[in-house]
């Protein structure tokens, strides 16, 4: 919701008011429902969006109605709504605090710090994520690879990797501080790349079976047949 941190952009978000610039544009939120309203609404890092969005919201959240700028009311009530913040994301990451119980307290002390009170009683459920472990983010590498796989394999590519490249791609694609986001880039960087490379100097030829692994240098290497 950072696009939406200034007061002059929240029309964009609701509408601009008649006589305005932009006022028979429409605006996102009311349109992408009315077309869709069965559908799930992401709120991304809620605490960024202005002030003026939050009290828009109270309706929304409180009625599940909302006014639109051309006075047509739109309903929310089969959407679902989710908002994710990085409030509190410090206590979580830094480990300072002792116990999941007192972390839950302590981010719901943040949240009130952050947010009216008329806000936070208007949303069913707060739920607080915490930081991924290596066996999850080796899932996130195994659903990774499966889209790469079928990528490949629709142009007749056989690629196999070994459990020495996946651990590859979880200690360089890992970060406390942004989770999985780096995994994507790992990817690209060990596996995509290299492929490529291989492909253009010869290493890897079309109809070949690739195998893609790691050194006792931690260097990634390719094994074809």
């Amino acid at each position: 919701m950072s696009e939406y941190m200034e007061n002059h952009r929240v029309s964009k978000f609701f509408g601009s008011p008649p006589g305005y610039i932009g006022y028979e544009d429409g605006d996102q939120l009311t349109e992408a429902v009315r077309r869709r309203p069965h559908t799930v609404i992401l709120l991304d890092e809620i605490e960024k969006a202005h002030r003026d969005v939050l009290n828009v919201m109270l309706q929304v959240l409180d009625d599940g109605i909302l006014t639109d700028n051309k006075g047509q009311k739109v309903d929310f009530k089969n959407t679902i709504i989710i908002m994710t913040s990085n409030i509190g994301s410090d206590l979580i990451t830094k480990g300072r605090l002792p116990s999941s119980k007192q972390v839950n307290v302590e981010v719901a002390e943040e949240l009130k710090r952050n947010f009216r009170p008329e806000f936070l009683n208007r949303i069913d459920e707060v739920i607080i994520f915490r930081n991924l472990i290596n066996s999850q983010m080796k899932e996130i590498v195994e659903i990774m690879l499966k889209q790469v796989f079928e990528r490949l394999e629709a142009k007749n590519a056989k690629v196999k990797v070994t459990e020495s490249f996946k651990e590859k791609l979880v200690e360089e694609g890992f970060s406390t501080s942004y989770g999985a986001r780096p995994l994507k880039r790992a990817l690209s960087r060990l596996f995509e790349d290299n492929l490529a490379e291989w492909i253009l100097n010869g290493t890897v030829n079309e109809g070949d079976s690739v195998t893609m692994d790691v050194d006792w240098n931690g260097n990634v290497i390719v094994k074809s047949s």
